[in-house]
């Protein structure tokens, strides 16, 4: 049985997802895996905690959806190819279109109301 601060946390957090600015598993090969991973920051550059970033296939449908770190960090293990990756803040929102290749692609993310 979990405790009820682990229940708050996880609540708090929004979603079940791992902890988004751990490092990667050392079960994780690079080699044969693509990981698509960022950083939210707003038009001041200060970082974003607490956003939510979707994971959009090329053909713009919904895959995932993780929550920024703290440090607005944010992490997915997807295919290679096109995908869109979109925040929603408190800051505004954000969108970037990225070609993943194996490996690790390390986007910058920016929010800002419209």
């Amino acid at each position: 049985m979990t405790s009820p601060a682990t229940n708050v946390a996880n609540v708090a957090a929004g979603c079940a997802a791992p902890d988004q600015s751990a490092p990667l598993p050392s079960s994780v090969d690079l080699a044969k895996e693509t990981v698509i991973t960022g950083i939210v920051r707003n038009a001041e550059g200060e970082v974003v905690g607490g956003a939510y970033v979707r994971l959009l296939d090329g053909s713009g449908e919904f895959t995932a959806e993780v929550v920024s770190s703290p440090e607005g960090v944010f992490r997915f293990f997807a295919a290679p190819g096109s995908w869109t990756v979109r925040a929603l803040s408190r800051h505004g929102n954000g969108e970037l279109a990225v070609d993943a290749a194996r490996g690790v692609n390390e986007i910058a993310l920016n929010v800002a109301t419209a």
